[in-house]
């Protein structure tokens, strides 16, 4: 059996990315484990400035003012995207679990990747333009902290991001 590939995503993943993860399987019976982070921990500045960006004007100021999330919500939504994730990549490799991750997601990933000993990482999210820019996404962070590659692929489309 090949070692595992880790799977950290905040987006529940799809067809697309079905394939993307396939071509990373390439027919071998690699078992994949995908994480989700109950708490994205999102920064109120820098998602104001990437809604900006995105001239999501009227988004912007919504989450400025928006309430803090309930965890149990957070907790819920993170389960769910688990249930969709597992489905979409069902069948591949040698076989699909994950799990909801308290905590940061970097730590998360982190944390799991050694524990399993696994050869590859990988993040899946939506664009977020300061953080790509700035190299202060997920994937940077995690390659930072485990010395190895960590592809950033980008939700529901084949585009690679730079980590």
């Amino acid at each position: 059996m090949s070692d595992p590939i880790v799977i950290l995503t905040e987006e529940p993943l799809g067809p697309d990315d079905r394939v993307n993860i396939a071509k990373l399987v390439d027919g071998g019976d690699a078992p994949l484990v995908v994480l989700v982070p109950s708490n994205t921990e999102r920064h109120l500045l820098v998602d104001f400035l990437e809604n900006l960006s995105l001239l999501d004007i009227a988004k912007a100021f919504r989450e400025l003012t928006a309430q803090s999330p309930d965890p149990e919500a957070e907790r819920a939504e993170a389960s769910e995207t688990l249930t969709a994730s597992l489905a979409a990549l069902a069948g591949l490799g040698g076989g699909v679990t994950g799990e909801v991750v308290d905590g940061g997601a970097v730590a998360g990933l982190v944390a799991k990747v050694r524990a399993l000993d696994a050869a590859q990482a990988v993040v899946v999210t939506r664009p977020h333009a300061i953080a790509d820019t700035f190299h202060t996404d997920w994937a940077n962070k995690a390659q930072d902290q485990l010395g190895l590659p960590v592809l950033h692929l980008y939700a529901g489309s084949g585009f690679i991001g730079d980590s």
